[in-house]
């Protein structure tokens, strides 16, 4: 119903609900708040959709890139790997020149590889002695009897750096674990650990073969 004395924004009002005929002050303003609250609602679903969609589209690019360099950084462990034992097992000291320059270099390979590594979102994973063993990112190769300062369970050595990538495990770190319940003997009661270590590295060598022949 139009009220010929009724203004153009009247009119207006009316035309979109704003305004209806025969309405109490109080039903208008309980009419009004709901329809604030409907818009209210579908603002929030509306923000909500938004920030599902952006969490959505950052994993699904998570997911592209961890794709696309996975196959291309498996290849790469084994040059890491390379580089690490010989920096570890050769002597620094009492060496001529020309091979301390060639060291440098093969410390400088290495490093520059696992920032190269860091950059494209591959972590290290190398528990030092005494860190707690996680089964979520370590794997443990054998147990020996848990020398001073480790407490059992912990990780004793780490024989192979494991990596992981935007969250998933490339390569657990393959470690040695302290036997639970179990210290290491003193004096002449090494043998024991020697043998398990051995065991381990055992253990170690036939799961880099496995992983060779998966390549």
């Amino acid at each position: 119903m139009t009220d010929e004395n009724a203004t153009p924004e009247e009119d207006f009002a009316r035309e979109e609900g704003l305004i209806v005929d025969d309405e109490t002050p109080e039903q208008a303003i309980a009419r009004l708040q709901a329809e604030v609250e409907r818009w209210r609602d579908q603002a929030l679903r509306a923000v909500a959709d938004a920030e599902n969609t952006k969490r959505r589209v950052e994993r699904e690019l998570n997911d592209g890139k961890a794709f696309a360099i996975t196959r291309f950084a498996r290849d790469l462990f084994g040059v890491a790997d390379n580089l690490s034992r010989a920096v570890a097992v050769t002597p620094a000291e009492d060496a001529d020149p020309a091979f301390k320059n060639l060291l440098v270099g093969v410390q400088m390979t290495e490093k520059e590889l696992v920032a190269a590594f860091e950059r494209n979102g591959l972590k290290r994973l190398h528990p030092l002695p005494g860190d707690k063993f996680d089964p979520n990112l370590h794997q443990a190769m054998s147990e020996q009897p848990a020398p001073e300062g480790v407490a059992p369970g912990a990780v004793v050595q780490t024989m192979q750096t494991g990596y992981e990538l935007f969250g998933r495990i490339l390569r657990p770190a393959m470690v040695i674990v302290a036997a639970k319940g179990a210290a290491a003997p003193a004096g002449g009661g090494q043998g024991g650990g020697e043998t398990t270590a051995a065991q381990g590295a055992s253990a170690y060598a036939k799961t880099q073969a496995a992983g060779q022949r998966e390549h």
